[in-house]
């Protein structure tokens, strides 16, 4: 089991929080909440050892060339693919677009 961090550039926090998926499900969790000015944070918490490259390149990917608000995210990924990870956090950005 590993934790890593990540932080990016962000604008101004998200007005929303959202809980997607469900880890004791075999699932995909993602928590997110607003976070600071200027930053966006995210925890992953996973069972897959070595896979920091694999998620810093998917987050480097999802935020190129744009500025997302500022969040904090917590990610328990009980060994999700990067499809997985993608489609879960889009979820949770959708819904916090909506509150």
């Amino acid at each position: 089991m590993e934790t890593l961090s990540f932080e990016f550039p962000a604008g101004q926090p998200s007005r929303g929080r959202t809980l997607v998926g469900c880890v004791g499900s075999g699932d995909l969790e993602v928590m997110i909440e607003p976070g600071q000015a200027g930053t966006l944070t995210i925890k992953v918490q996973t069972s897959v050892n070595g896979a920091e490259q694999r998620w810093k390149q998917l987050f480097a990917r999802m935020f190129d060339g744009q500025t997302p608000s500022a969040m904090a995210i917590d990610i328990h990924d009980f060994g999700a693919t990067p499809g997985v990870v993608r489609l879960r956090l889009e979820q949770g950005f959708e819904e916090i677009s909506h509150d």
